[in-house]
């Protein structure tokens, strides 16, 4: 049974002058566990990073592959903004990964970043940006219940 590789919990790291940030160390060891590298790039609806590994992000490739047609305008969107943005990124030795200024610029990024894990991705936000996107979501939440199924459960 393969084992299961889960980006969790909200950590925030400090930024240096140069954009060098540590990626939590729960994170690198997934990456580590998975691959060398993540591939980060600006998230398509939000002001912040998205971050996955390699796997992942091949998963999307078939997956926008497979529901789309080859030259459609929706498959050449999705992926100039996804492919078209992503880079890979290498920890050094003390874990820290150096965000290019696009991305920083894009999320809004100065002297703090915050992790937050999303399952089988991350996402880096800025702190101010963070706390009104956790505040909006919780209200949205309590507003209007989700309802989910577990898998097998039949009720």
């Amino acid at each position: 049974m393969r084992k299961t590789f889960l980006f969790l919990d909200t950590i925030i790291n400090k930024v240096d002058a140069k954009g060098r940030v540590s990626l939590p160390s729960d994170y690198r060891a997934i990456v580590k566990e998975l691959s060398t590298e993540i591939v980060c790039y600006r998230s398509l609806t939000s002001p912040c990073i998205e971050g996955c590994t390699e796997d992942l992000l091949e998963k999307l490739a078939a997956d926008i592959e497979s529901s789309t047609d080859f030259f459609s305008e929706t498959q050449d969107d999705l992926t100039n903004l996804v492919f078209g943005d992503a880079k890979r990124f290498s920890f050094d030795s003390t874990g820290r990964i150096m965000l290019t200024e696009k991305l920083l610029k894009h999320a809004e990024i100065t002297d703090t970043a915050v992790f937050v894990g999303k399952g089988r991705k991350f996402q880096i936000w800025s702190l101010e940006n963070w706390t009104k996107e956790e505040q909006r979501l919780r209200e949205k939440i309590k507003n209007n219940r989700p309802s989910l199924k577990a898998e097998g459960n039949n009720d």
